[in-house]
């Protein structure tokens, strides 16, 4: 398979902003907070130095990731405020510096050991460097402060820590299957300032680079502006569209037709970075849903759980996870391998997923009388349960005669067998159909 094959094949990830700022644990903010309190490196400095995940075991986390049915994940290497969860030899503003531990190779090495597919973030964005904009950029913590205005910039020399940084991360850590880059945007027209986005960052430059170093690699499409909207039909840099916190409506395309490979990035409660007092947390079957909504639309699901500043997830997470785990050891083959199905129109009871000459029927409300597998008369080999493997009659009842293009399962149930994602396979005849 190639990188983009595999990356799909997959569907779906764990996402851990981790950090600084889960020190913090600030509700205005999380992982901005820098930006959101406008705090100067100074003010910062003290999460930098309280930063010790002591309990941090990524083994132990790996091991909850696979169990739970993700297939890859994606660590901060670098969010915005700048500060290095890895051993870099551009900065001393880093993990390796403060408490002598590489972060990013311990998540690496632990999460590869159990099978799992690994993948950096790296903000293109950094509030700590002193060549990066502050007055006036639309985010920066400095954005008003006027003492800043007049501080000489080299934004050369930025460009050339940013993409050292990113030659180290993907010279140093074996093979990186995503690069997970964040993000582009506008300033204000009066600021003076350009949009940060591709020409800035030397896009061209920087992906030949990657591509070069890690040619196996799959990389998000941040690298320009416009990237986190739900329907991005034309992806400038990079493999991938990347919406946030929101599903697109249908699968993407491009104006020919063709399908656009995307990920949607979800919060498992309502932050990215670790805040102690979010407790509202989505439950499994939220993300079971939302999962299978993204597969049934061409998509991967990656959530974020943070871990806290001791290195640990919370235990409504691990509660979550483990739900999780259930249903995915017995529906896993609904997810992995799976797209859109031939069936363009949502069914009332749920969604479909597709692998090859199995369609699958992920059945989520029980509704009144027998399930309804519209236009599939005459199309359908068998049908089986996914929980048990039993086969299932597929017939029409008296009641539903008058549905010749349809075909019913009479399901003996008042209620699903599973409240969470009730799933039957049909084996099609043709699986082109």
């Amino acid at each position: 398979m190639t990188r983009l094959e595999n990356f799909t094949h997959d569907r779906f990830g764990l996402f851990m902003h981790f950090g600084a700022y889960s020190v913090a644990s600030e509700p205005d903010g999380g992982e901005w907070v820098r930006s959101t309190k406008q705090l100067t490196i100074e003010d910062y400095q003290p999460y930098v130095d309280q930063f010790n995940p002591v309990d941090f075991e990524p083994l132990e986390i790996a091991k909850k990731a696979k169990k739970a049915g993700f297939k890859y994940a994606v660590m901060t290497a670098k969010h915005h405020d700048g500060f290095c969860l890895f051993d870099s030899k551009l900065t001393d503003y880093s993990t390796a510096h403060t408490i002598g531990r590489d972060l990013v190779r311990e998540y690496i090495e632990a999460f590869r050991s159990v099978g799992l597919k690994v993948g950096i973030y790296y903000s293109l964005l950094d509030w700590h460097h002193p060549d990066f904009p502050e007055y006036g950029d639309i985010f920066a913590p400095n954005r008003h402060n006027l003492s800043r205005k007049d501080v000489p910039k080299n934004f050369d020399n930025y460009l050339k820590y940013l993409h050292g940084q990113v030659r180290e991360l993907m010279t140093n850590y074996g093979e990186i299957n995503n690069l997970w880059l964040d993000f582009s945007y506008e300033n204000e027209p009066d600021s003076g300032l350009p949009a940060m986005t591709d020409s800035v960052w030397h896009a061209d430059e920087l992906i030949k680079m990657v591509r070069e170093l890690q040619p196996n690699v799959v990389i998000n499409n941040r690298l320009s502006i416009n990237n986190i909207s739900s329907e991005v039909n034309e992806i400038k840099y990079g493999d991938y569209t990347s919406p946030e916190q929101i599903i697109p409506p249908k699968t993407i395309k491009t104006d020919q037709g063709k399908l656009v490979p995307w990920e949607a990035c979800i919060t498992i409660n309502d932050h990215w970075g670790f805040v102690a007092q979010d407790h509202n947390y989505k439950d499994a079957r939220t993300l079971i849903y939302t999962l299978v909504e993204c597969v049934s639309k061409n998509g991967n699901l990656i959530i974020n759980v943070a871990p806290s500043a001791k290195g640990t997830f919370s235990s409504e997470a691990d509660h979550i996870l483990s739900d999780l785990a259930d249903w995915m050891t017995i529906n896993q083959e609904s997810i992995v391998g799976c797209t859109n199905s031939f069936i363009e129109e949502k069914p009332d009871w749920g969604w479909y997923t597709q692998n090859g000459d199995k369609l699958y029927a992920h059945i989520f409300e029980r509704g009144i009388g027998p399930i309804r597998f519209e236009g599939l008369a005459n199309k359908v080999d068998y049908g089986q349960r996914l929980d048990t493997g039993a086969d299932i009659s597929l017939e029409t009842p008296w009641q539903a005669e008058a549905f010749k293009n349809d075909l019913f399962y009479n399901m003996p149930e008042s209620q699903l067998p599973d409240d969470k994602d009730f799933v039957i396979m049909l084996h099609l005849k043709d699986p082109q159909d």
